[in-house]
């Protein structure tokens, strides 16, 4: 059985100054039943504009919009997430992210993992989690 891809894409039309040429996708369905969600941020996912920069809660509430949408693309709701991993460029954002996804998982009771990373910076130079000067 063939697995089910949802929002397919190149990194060669996401991320053309990098010169990759990967064929990825947002979700995958497994088996029927299993979903695999790519990991989110800030971002809209039909104009891949930054959503949020330099405010980690906003940036929170759309990811898990995203997922929320993803899931139901994919034939799944919230109610079905069992395990979410959360990276903080700042510990200092803990509350305001998990506050956001609090509000999306209440009753869900999801295992999850935190872990704080130094900012990846974006095609730009810039972390996506700061505002440009």
């Amino acid at each position: 059985m063939a697995h089910k891809r949802i929002r397919k894409f190149n990194t060669k039309d996401t991320y053309p100054e990098q010169k990759l040429d990967n064929d990825l996708c947002q979700s995958v369905v497994a088996r029927g039943t299993m979903v695999f969600v790519r990991g989110q941020i800030g971002q809209d996912l039909e104009t891949s504009e930054s959503v949020g920069i330099g405010d980690a809660g906003a940036q929170a509430h759309k990811a898990m919009q995203n997922i929320r949408m993803l899931l139901e693309e994919s034939g799944a709701k919230m109610e079905h997430i069992c395990r979410l991993v959360v990276y903080l460029t700042d510990i200092r954002y803990r509350e305001a992210v998990y506050r956001a996804m609090g509000e999306y998982t209440k009753g869900v009771y999801p295992v999850s993992t935190g872990s704080s990373c130094p900012p990846l910076p974006a095609p730009n130079g810039w972390s996506r989690s700061k505002q440009p000067p």
